[in-house]
């Protein structure tokens, strides 16, 4: 397992942009799928974003396509969320999570994620 720890997250204007940096404790980072889920009042968890152990392959909720980036250093332990023109629609509490991987092929079914960081608020004003 690894430890997770979000920072980043803030209350920014609708199509404003903010920055979500995850930084991973403990061995073999890249071995790691990486997610970004999300969670809004009174709504279920859903996937944002995600990116295979290489960094090679990236997947994207169709809500966030085409605005979120998601990105990762393996030097550094540490996967990023740039959010681009924001909505109000995107305010949430923002988790990362960690999933061992054999390859880069992932399946981002938040119950297989066995290490989730506390979260982060992103709030966008209208």
């Amino acid at each position: 397992q690894v430890q997770l720890v979000e920072s980043g997250g803030g209350l920014v204007q609708a199509g404003g942009s903010l920055r979500l940096s995850c930084a991973a404790s403990g061995r073999a980072f890249n071995n790691y799928a990486m997610a970004w889920f999300r969670q809004a009042p009174g709504e279920e968890r859903e996937f944002a974003a995600g990116i295979s152990r290489s960094g090679g392959n990236t997947y994207y909720a169709h809500s966030v396509k085409g605005r979120f980036t998601i990105s990762r250093d393996n030097a550094k332990n540490t996967v990023y969320l740039q959010m681009n023109s924001l909505k109000p629609e995107d305010t949430a509490v923002y988790y990362c999570a960690a999933k061992f991987s054999y390859s880069d092929y992932v399946i981002f079914d938040p119950d297989t994620f066995g290490s989730w960081g506390q979260g982060t608020q992103v709030t966008v004003a209208s």
